[in-house]
């Protein structure tokens, strides 16, 4: 394929069983590039190789006195440089056609699995691990492909060269047949600490990677109180531990360069000095000897491929592990049934009992808000396959379907630095929390986005073998993936904006009942659109018009949350599953964005998986699920009364007392 014709219409379906077979599968996938770029590379080795012939050939006329052979030695000189001109050329290109055209595949590859598994994917490998793989991983696998046609053409040069040599100069041919084979093996008890080294700093960049990450998807929290030193101290240290990697790493590759530079460099003093011998005896002639010193001088510049390609490889197949480990992770696709319509009626989940009636807005409330987050993603049927259980050599946060995000992280960090400044003065306003409800994090707990949570991928992943969550019935397991997303809709804590316009944003499929205005009237985006208004660049000042920044960065937290909801209004489910869509949002807009979604769901089922009051109170149902089984279900003004764990989770009580029912707090002041 050339570069031109990218993307690839289909990247294929890889081996994922190991990172050698993810590297045979892509190899074969480029045949043809590949043997595109040996052919240029052979011709391109052996016109380098028969460059000593010519000049042996025109030295020898030269001491000889014979000028028409020295005139044929240098047309064939002039012939050679040509060829060899010409195929560098050729082989450049192909090279680099076959790096981009296989980093592209790969590219299309993990694009489509991040499509097929959705949000789900960072729950088992951490969102710098991703971004390392889709970087840094593919840059070494497309280097691995791309050395490899000329490491063949040198290696097939070089046999050539040994043989010729063998054959020209028996004696000398031997001495060097001998010595390069040496030459190129010597380098190999290297590889392996060199390796090490390699993938340690490409670990401890991972980890800064990630940090930086999280510092700047949490920088309004962080200062908000006053935790930017603090980070930015973990990211100097994390900074300087990739510093020292780099050194050690870079210290044993230069090693290897020596050597192969070293050893070489021997072997032609040795050939040279045992030639001179030969030569002043008589039994090689000075034309000979220069040949076969222009030879062993050739034999030097497929060496240095070994060497690129012994690199490549030790670092391509690390990278190819990691890749395939990301590739391999699945979720259903296809279902026993095949329906034209999504079906209606009650959510059920046979797991925790709960039971969302059709027509009506059920809000959801869990003890634990990471099972919260894990309920979400069951709601919406083809979960992806159970993780694999805890590895003895790490944490027990790792390794493991934790569900933590970015802002969990960044908020217990909040909460570590907010403990060791003092309280604020009686009757000073206290900061805002966001995502009341989560438990308090211990700040010294391991971190959660170790790139070692990667390596449980590798571990046998089991099919989920729970009851399916069924919709009317209906196993949503059973259906297609496509038709169980169109019929229920999740939108997680964290929703993405993608960059573009805000018209573009709203531009989804949908069912067409809820207009995109009606959608941001009932989520309560005035001030959004006014102030993308005031940033637009159209004359007219269309905020459908006005451009988004990657991920809503110019934008609140609680705009971006309502943006986000007011795109799934707009794509309007028959089920829609809303993860704490108000957490980041103050009391007095929540009131009304409840209010609007209550209206415009009308007839519709809507979960909200909530704690706050607001939502809470103008819910139709209250399902209380604590320990992952439903433990209460009642509307929320009746749960506050009669379940003291429920209203210890609502009003943040810590400590519920088994008493008398206090009187009824009003929404204002729970709030």
């Amino acid at each position: 394929m050339r570069i031109r014709d990218l993307p690839h219409p289909d990247p294929g379906v890889p081996d994922v069983r190991s990172g050698g077979r993810f590297l045979a599968w892509l190899c074969r996938q480029q045949r043809g590039g590949l043997l595109k770029a040996l052919f240029w590379g052979l011709v391109h080795m052996g016109s380098l190789a028969a460059f000593p012939l010519p000049v042996g050939l025109a030295v020898q006329a030269a001491v000889d006195g014979r000028g028409s052979r020295l005139v044929l030695a240098g047309g064939v000189l002039a012939l050679l440089g040509t060829a060899v001109a010409v195929s560098d050329i050729m082989l450049h290109r192909a090279s680099v056609t076959n790096w981009i055209v296989t980093v592209a595949r790969m590219q299309q590859l993990l694009s489509r699995k991040t499509a097929e598994l959705g949000g789900a994917m960072t729950r088992r490998v951490a969102a710098g691990e991703i971004v390392a793989v889709s970087t840094g991983d593919l840059e070494r696998i497309g280097w691995f492909v791309e050395a490899l046609s000329r490491f063949t053409a040198a290696l097939v040069a070089s046999v050539g060269v040994c043989l010729a040599l063998v054959g020209y100069q028996p004696t000398l041919g031997l001495i060097v047949a001998l010595g390069t084979p040496v030459l190129a093996l010597a380098v190999l008890p290297l590889l392996p600490p060199a390796t090490r080294r390699a993938d340690d700093q490409r670990d401890k960049a991972g980890r800064a990677t990630e940090l930086a990450s999280d510092t700047v998807a949490g920088l309004r929290v962080l200062r908000g109180i006053g935790g930017e030193d603090l980070f930015l101290g973990r990211y100097r240290d994390a900074s300087q531990e990739v510093r020292r990697a780099a050194v050690r790493s870079a210290r044993m590759w230069s090693l290897i360069s020596a050597v192969q530079v070293a050893l070489p460099g021997l072997l032609l003093i040795a050939v040279v000095w045992y030639g001179v011998r030969l030569a002043l005896d008589g039994s090689i002639a000075i034309g000979e000897l220069v040949t076969v010193y222009g030879a062993v001088s050739f034999l030097l510049y497929p060496l240095r491929h070994f060497e690129e390609v012994t690199m490549s490889w030790s670092f391509s197949l690390p990278s190819a592990g990691r890749t395939a480990r990301v590739l391999a992770l699945s979720r259903p696709v296809e279902g026993r049934l095949t329906a034209a319509e999504p079906p209606t009626g009650d959510l059920h989940d046979p797991v925790s009992g709960l039971t969302a009636r059709a027509g009506q807005l059920t809000a959801v409330v869990c003890g634990d808000p990471d099972a919260a987050g894990r309920l979400a993603d069951r709601l919406g049927g083809h979960p992806l396959h159970t993780a694999p259980p805890p590895r003895p050599d790490l944490p027990p946060d790792l390794g493991a379907d934790t569900g933590t995000d970015v802002e969990a992280g960044i908020e217990a960090e909040a909460d570590a630095v907010a403990a060791t400044n003092p309280a604020p003065p009686a009757g000073e306003p206290t900061p805002p929390r966001h995502g009341a409800g989560r438990p308090d994090t211990d700040p010294t707990a391991p971190d959660h986005h170790d790139p070692a949570r990667l390596d449980t991928v590798n571990s046998p992943v089991e099919p989920d073998s729970s009851p399916s969550v069924a919709l009317g019935g209906t196993p949503l397991d059973d259906l297609p993936r496509d038709t169980a997303r169109a019929a229920v809709l999740v939108q997680d804590k964290d929703p993405v904006l993608l960059s573009g316009t805000l018209g573009e944003l709203l531009d989804v499929p949908a069912s067409g009942r809820v207009t995109a205005t009606a959608a941001l009237d009932a989520a309560h985006c005035g001030d959004v659109l006014a102030a993308l208004a005031r940033a637009s660049a159209d004359d007219r000042a269309d905020p459908m018009r006005s451009r988004l920044t990657e991920r809503g960065r110019s934008l609140s937290g609680g705009q971006r949350q309502r943006l986000a909801l007011a795109r799934s209004l707009v794509a309007d489910p028959e089920v829609l599953v809303l993860d704490e869509p108000t957490s980041a949002v103050d009391a007095h807009t929540e009131a009304r964005v409840a209010d609007g979604l209550r209206d415009i769901r009308t007839g519709r089922t809507t979960v909200v998986l909530t704690s706050s009051p607001l939502l809470l109170d103008r819910a139709d149902q209250v399902v209380f699920v604590q320990g992952g089984k439903v433990a209460g279900e009642a509307p929320h003004r009746k749960l506050l009364v009669t379940h003291p764990e429920y209203r210890a989770v609502v009003t943040r009580d810590p400590a519920p007392v088994a008493s008398a029912p206090r009187a009824e707090p009003t929404i204002e002041e729970t709030a």
